[in-house]
């Protein structure tokens, strides 16, 4: 007997809950790709998208993870010599960082660890020292999916204009778009990168580079961009193909629509508010049990934690035996502790994530925190007692 059969929950930090919206408009025939309904849906994408990012700009739509949607962006503005400066906070920066490497472009890290955002001033050091301007873009994730720091990109723009520095301001939101508030023209992003499988609540598959005019305007002299990643015919494209470079990913367009439509019938703001409560009652259990335990919320000050996703260190080898139990027993799985840790390192299993992101709400909130609590006491790991109150008052009064 196994309490987990029944419908399972994925709490992990993408791929995000589906919606039941989502799956049914995706669950059609194939259609016409030449003309009709597809046709004009597609259409109505790129608005509702720049209105969610928050820009006047355009955007390019892509069949790609966000591992491709690094490539693209960089593609288009960036060429082999150029110099661009990595702010890093968590494995995925470094990860975009690498990916300039391979494309010839010349990276400069600046490393703030594992559980702090990007230290503006260090960053403003950095600027102040580029006295002929090499550097050509500063890359920046918005929220590190594997630390689960939040980072204040607006500052980032501060710093580089007090230092009248013309590098452009490159931002991945994969983990953040639809989640954690991101104004892309109000805080001075350049070019903004996001995917489908997180808070779009739409299948891994698309990806999307959003970027104002001070970044196409590098498009021209580009010698990386390829007739596959070149945002300008996706853009403003003359016919549908143009949008994917070949055939459309039919059944994401359908189910992308979708969920754009959710997220416009909440409203925008709201959206974001119910991604903070709902971050917050995590938070609110996991200070509980951290009173009298080993569990420890990665990024301590919370007005740098990211409301989709929270990492805890918890001790190895707790975390994986938490995660087992409660994929085992009680039909929740909480993510991996990625990157927190070297590969083969045993200190790999005293972490674990939560995703907390898109398709979620109060009950699937405080179902996973009562998964965790029994997950606790059936292992015998010390843990402080209220957490389930903690949580539920949080919700009781947003």
């Amino acid at each position: 007997m196994s309490l987990a059969n029944g419908r399972h929950y994925l709490a992990i930090p993408g791929p995000s809950v589906m919606p039941d919206r989502v799956l049914q408009a995706m669950h059609r025939a194939a259609p016409n790709i030449y003309s009709g309904a597809l046709v004009d849906l597609a259409a109505t994408l790129p608005p509702d998208l720049c209105a969610l990012a928050g820009t006047s700009g355009k955007v390019a739509m892509y069949i790609a993870n966000g591992h491709g949607i690094w490539e693209a962006a960089l593609s288009n503005v960036l060429s082999a010599g150029d110099k661009a400066l990595v702010l890093a906070t968590g494995r995925f920066a470094h990860g975009w960082g690498e990916m300039a490497e391979r494309l010839g472009i010349e990276t400069e890290i600046i490393d703030f660890g594992l559980r702090s955002p990007v230290d503006l001033a260090r960053l403003s050091e950095a600027l102040s020292a580029d006295k002929d301007h090499r550097i050509k873009a500063v890359m920046v994730v918005h929220v590190d999916t594997s630390t689960s720091v939040r980072n204040d990109v607006a500052g980032v723009r501060e710093a580089l204009d007090a230092e009248r520095h013309p590098a452009l301001l490159m931002v991945d939101c994969i983990a953040s778009l639809g989640c954690d508030r991101f104004e892309m023209d109000d805080w001075g992003a350049d070019v903004m990168v996001a995917a489908s499988q997180k808070g779009l609540m739409t299948p891994p598959g698309m990806g999307f580079v959003f970027f104002n005019e001070k970044a196409d305007a590098l498009r021209t002299g580009s010698t990386n961009v390829t007739k596959y990643w070149d945002w300008r015919p996706r853009a403003t494209p003359e016919e549908f193909y143009q949008y994917w470079d070949g055939t459309a990913p039919t059944h994401h367009l359908y189910g992308l629509r979708e969920a754009l439509d959710m997220i416009s019938e909440e409203g925008r703001e709201n959206v974001w508010h119910r991604h903070a409560t709902l971050a917050r009652c995590y938070w609110a259990a996991l200070d509980a049990w951290s009173s009298e335990g080993p569990i420890e919320v990665n990024i301590a000050d919370r007005a740098n934690r990211s409301h989709s996703v929270t990492a805890v260190r918890i001790g190895a080898p707790r975390g994986t035996m938490l995660r087992d139990w409660l994929t085992q027993k009680a039909g929740v799985t909480l993510g991996i502790g990625l990157g927190m840790a070297a590969p083969g390192d045993p200190a790999w299993h005293g972490f674990f994530r939560i995703g907390h992101m898109g398709h979620v709400n109060a009950h699937m909130a405080l179902g996973t925190i009562c998964a965790m609590e029994a997950g606790l006491t059936a292992l015998g790991i010390p843990h402080g007692k209220g957490a389930l109150d903690a949580a539920a008052l949080v919700c009781s009064e947003a």
